[in-house]
């Protein structure tokens, strides 16, 4: 009896020990829609965030840490997957299709070893069959879960999402929300006033402006506070000496060019880890302010939890692991993506190196104030556009709402608000091929599967998923497509006529990035090729088919394409009906799809997407009044 107790006992303890150590709680503190600019501890003075610079004093500040996505749900898919949404089909925000049933959220791993495993609350994973996957993934994920219903002495793993610096308190919900629920929460002497602060240069700088961006630091300022009884906290439970703890935001500032654009303002994000004592020994970097320059994302974060959790390592994440005895080598350059926000599509694919982020942009007739309700309802927004339309803004300023270049090169050292755009620059020639050749072979290595239209992988999703779909490479011909896509953005005879020969491809979705990238040309090249465009209308892929009909609205006045455009903004599948009524937010001409327009918003049956760009339409018309209703 005693020796079969002794042994019980000497189990439990190795069960909750690895590497001959005992296994460390792990704290993650996230918080939304944050750029590291606007942190103090990453040199803005303006900013008052005590309890943040504390951990990084104490522990590990990385100044080179980004987001795989730059909207919530696609860097949370990667974030609970450890893997990249390019690859997962996941990179449209909330859209929800299938995923392997052999991925699963990585906790579910920690659980495996031990761990309990706690999220309070948000989810947004961006996958299908999301409360199952849920479920399997946590102990418990609720607005009450923590770290204090585990069993004694169980190591945990805990997640607080904190919202108060969301998109919805920084800009999109109406000014006297903000001052109920930001302003009055927070004591008098941590407000911080509309002078308070530097404005970003490619905003226009105006009484009204700085009203409406004071919001941003009093948000992270409410966050801080906020963040610090978590810790107090932490320390009353006794906790602190045993766990590690890791900062850090979701995607970039949810502000106007930041947040859903694939630039470094999108991308970047503060990241800190904090060791207490007793496990200094697994921080490569040191600690107590240790700066690291290492290049991270959220790919890594799943092996690295895994790792640190003693568990067994899938087959399928391919992120390194930062810390202990089995880290990673740290990567010369990572790659970025930034597809679909709300009813607002893109499709951008970036490489950075620290100093430089190179963004290849496959659809810049998008620009980068694109149409998204959820934006467009924002006062900080309207003013945007009042100013433009008033002849207020500078030629940077003006440029976000215009047409986007192919390309966009940034020293993100040198230039943080990326206000000079290097392509063009010759002696940057070099860099910019260097990163040129690294994105064609991350693209094609990884089989990124967003270079299929949404329209497509809802097809595929029918019957099987997007990740499994894109190994097959009889099925889905990368090469050729890609062939296809590097033209969009392109202009000039040579590029047209390429792209017009690409017309007569068997592959459907050859077809479609050549028609994408017909969108892009000038008028006057496109009227040569007029019949072809023309015939293209009537291409059986739908997604050829109303791109077409959008090219010969705008370029030629077809009264056909007129016709087809207001039978596709009713189509019975949403991903062509969102796909139409975008490409009629770009257009001059709107009066003919109005009663059509005003229709479809009304349809039942319609998602949000459709009826959020049913809405701008409206709105670019002064027919509906903006209100805010959806939160990101």
């Amino acid at each position: 009896m005693r020796k079969s107790h002794i042994t019980c006992i000497t189990g439990f303890l190795f069960f909750f020990t690895v590497f001959g150590q005992e296994k460390p709680n792990i704290l993650w503190i996230t918080i939304e829609d944050t750029s590291p600019q606007f942190i103090g501890c990453y040199g803005n003075k303006d900013a008052s965030t005590p309890v943040i610079d504390q951990l990084a004093k104490e522990g590990v500040r990385f100044t080179n840490a980004f987001s795989t996505g730059t909207v919530c749900s696609p860097s949370r898919s990667t974030i609970i997957t450890g893997v990249r949404t390019f690859k997962m089909g996941s990179g449209n925000h909330r859209s929800n299709y299938p995923i392997p049933d052999f991925i699963h959220g990585f906790p579910y791993y920690m659980k495996e070893a031990g761990y309990y495993v706690t999220n309070n609350k948000k989810t947004d994973y961006n996958v299908g069959n999301v409360e199952q996957f849920t479920t399997e993934a946590w102990d418990e994920s609720s607005y009450k879960a923590g770290w204090w219903n585990r069993k004694p002495g169980q190591p945990f793993f805990a997640v607080f999402n904190f919202m108060d610096s969301h998109q919805s308190r920084t800009m999109t919900m109406p000014y006297d929300w903000y001052i109920k629920n930001v302003w009055d929460s927070l004591p008098k002497g941590d407000r911080i006033g509309d002078n308070d602060f530097e404005i970003p240069p490619f905003y226009h700088d105006s009484p009204e402006m700085r009203k409406y961006f004071a919001r941003v630091y009093n948000s992270i300022k409410l966050t801080d506070n906020k963040i610090g009884d978590l810790l107090n906290r932490l320390d009353k439970d006794g906790l602190r000496d045993n766990t590690i703890i890791f900062f850090y935001a979701d995607h970039g500032e949810g502000i106007p060019r930041g947040k859903t654009n694939g630039i470094n303002l999108g991308y970047r994000v503060p990241f800190v880890i904090w060791f207490p004592q007793k496990y200094k020994g697994l921080s490569p970097w040191g600690t107590s302010g240790a700066v690291s320059g290492e290049l991270v994302d959220f790919e890594d974060l799943a092996p690295t939890m895994i790792s640190l959790a003693g568990g067994k390592m899938p087959d399928y994440l391919k992120g390194r692991i930062l810390l202990g005895k089995d880290r990673s080598k740290p990567v010369g350059h990572l790659e970025l993506s930034s597809d679909r926000a709300d009813n607002g599509p893109d499709m951008v694919r970036s490489i950075t190196d620290g100093k430089y982020i190179y963004s290849r942009n496959f659809m810049p007739f998008v620009p980068q104030m694109r149409y998204i309700r959820y934006f467009e309802i924002a006062d900080i927004v309207k003013q945007m556009r009042s100013d433009l339309s008033n002849g207020k803004f500078d030629s940077l300023q003006k440029s976000i709402f215009e047409e986007r270049p192919p390309e966009f090169l940034f020293n993100i050292e040198n230039d943080l608000w990326e206000t000079h755009n290097l392509v063009d620059d010759p002696k940057f020639a070099k860099v910019l091929e260097k990163m040129r050749k690294e994105l064609d072979t991350d693209i094609i290595k990884s089989r990124d599967v967003m270079f299929l239209p949404e329209y497509e992988i809802g097809q595929i999703s029918k019957t099987g998923t997007p990740y499994e779909f894109r190994l097959d490479k009889k099925r889905y011909r990368l090469k050729e497509i890609y062939g296809a896509a590097s033209l969009s953005g392109k202009r000039g005879k040579d590029i047209v006529k390429q792209q017009v020969r690409l017309l007569k491809s068997k592959d459907n979705i050859v077809r479609y990035w050549a028609m994408i990238g017909l969108r892009s040309q000038k008028k006057q090249i496109l009227e040569l090729y007029k019949k072809e465009i023309v015939n293209a209308m009537d291409d059986a892929y739908p997604p050829v088919s109303v791109t077409a009909s959008a090219i010969a609205y705008q370029c030629f006045n077809d009264s056909e394409a007129e016709k087809k455009l207001n039978e596709f903004c009713k189509n019975s599948n949403m991903d062509i009906a969102l796909m139409a009524i975008n490409y009629l937010l770009y257009s001059k001409n709107k009066s003919p799809f109005i009663e059509t327009i005003k229709a479809v918003h009304e349809m039942p049956d319609r998602n949000y997407n459709v009826k959020a760009a049913c809405m701008d339409f409206l709105g670019i018309l002064g027919i509906v009044e903006n209100t805010a209703k959806n939160e990101n």
